[in-house]
């Protein structure tokens, strides 16, 4: 350790990924000695992006390093612990290559924003971490049911999410008049359902032509972002006609927008959890329903949830206290992360905690070089890499194909 603080290097790629991890490493300054890696992937923010993400983190900068010369930079730092903070199947490849090149160090992982409903898959990518943070006692309690319930052995940890460390305010006061729209790439995901979000925009913006409406994207066209959005905001609603002079477009930090708003309005995005921090009111629009494929089950119960005709007449809400401690809000005191991975240092160090193995799975160092693949695309160059893709692609195809023939078939008793 450095000067008693636990090394940590973390590893992320993606917009969300690399604000979730420079967050978490800057919230605790006194405990946590925090490094940022940005590794090169096809999705790695742009220099914009990763601008935006740093502001407010506490972490003054990060490093952008390729896969090649990834253990290096790691192995620089003597970290107590590498944190993954990638999407599954990235988190799956580097756990491997980390547990294999530095055997001293804790793997621990975590999700960058609201993560429930609880899923086995983000489980199973994860199997080889020693640790998952997590941030609500919600989430903690849902992954485990799952991890019971699917036989998967795994040790969580609660961490008050970074974006929530604000003290939630309700003193009345409105700091400024924009509808602040948070934009997710895939919720809704189909284009008829993001098409009538963009209506509703223009619809909230000629309501109110004195006072703007924000769409707060993520990246500009050609960006990357952790999911692929194939149906952009802009284009939509330029789609729609004359865009009324009042609805503009921004790529600031969620932070800065936020202290403008009046109000925040989104489907399901971690801003909800940030605005609720800064005392901004939410609307969780509910107009698509509400349910695991829209990742907005957590805000049952919240008050926040409410249709169209709310945002447009900006009937923003506070979230009830009772929802608060289970979601997001919980007390300072109940956070475990850095006890856990403290404790799984010492034991580490000691010889007293052993490595985690891979999930298990067919296809061995050719699976292996085929899983690496598809994570780094066409920057991994490596012989095995090609080899994999040559012989994966059509394969995989195959399984497909006799999956779609098996399924089609009728049902019968046996």
């Amino acid at each position: 350790m450095t000067s008693g603080r636990l090394r940590v290097v973390a590893i992320a790629d993606t917009d969300s990924y690399v604000k979730w991890a420079a967050a978490l490493l800057g919230s605790r300054p006194d405990v946590v000695a925090g490094t940022l890696l940005v590794l090169e992937t096809p999705l790695v923010v742009s220099d914009a992006q990763e601008r935006a993400a740093l502001t407010g983190s506490g972490v003054e900068g990060a490093t952008r390093v390729g896969y090649d010369d990834l253990l290096d930079r790691v192995r620089e730092v003597g970290p107590d612990v590498v944190m993954l903070a990638a999407r599954g199947p990235l988190v799956r490849v580097l756990a491997r290559l980390v547990a294999a090149a530095v055997p001293e160090a804790v793997i621990a992982t975590g999700l960058p924003g609201i993560s429930v409903p609880a899923t086995r898959k983000a489980l199973v990518y994860r199997a080889q971490c020693d640790a998952f943070v997590l941030h609500s006692h919600r989430e903690v309690r849902e992954f485990t049911a799952v991890a019971i319930e699917r036989g998967i052995a795994q040790r969580f940890a609660l961490a008050r999410l970074p974006f929530a460390r604000a003290d939630v305010t309700r003193d009345g006061e409105v700091r400024g008049d924009d509808l602040v729209f948070a934009a997710q790439a895939i919720v809704p995901r189909e284009r008829v359902d993001r098409l009538r979000v963009a209506r509703m925009l223009v619809r909230a913006a000629q309501a109110h032509p004195n006072r703007r409406v924000v769409v707060k994207l993520r990246g500009v066209k050609g960006e990357s972002q952790t999911h692929r959005e194939y149906d952009g905001y802009p284009d939509l609603i330029a789609s729609l006609g004359p865009v009324p002079p009042n609805l503009v477009f921004s790529t600031e930090p969620m932070g800065a927008a936020l202290t403008r708003a009046a109000g925040l309005v989104t489907v399901s995005s971690t801003a909800a959890v940030e605005a609720v921090a800064q005392g901004t009111p939410v609307i969780a629009l509910d107009t698509f329903g509400v349910g695991p494929d829209l990742i907005n089950t957590v805000f049952v119960g919240s008050g926040l949830l409410a249709g169209e005709e709310s945002v447009i007449a900006r009937d923003f809400r506070d979230p009830e206290a009772g929802w608060l401690e289970d979601n997001y809000f919980h007390r300072p005191a109940d956070d475990t992360w850095l006890d856990v991975l403290g404790d799984l240092a010492t034991a580490r160090r000691t010889g007293f905690l052993p490595h985690r193995p891979p999930w298990p799975r067919r296809g061995g160092a050719l699976r292996d070089a085929w899983e690496r693949k598809s994570v780094l695309g066409a920057l991994d160059r490596s012989p095995t890499g090609r080899a994999a893709f040559v012989i994966g692609v059509p394969a995989r195809a195959a399984v497909r194909l006799i999956r779609r023939v098996v399924h089609a078939r009728p049902a019968t008793r046996s």
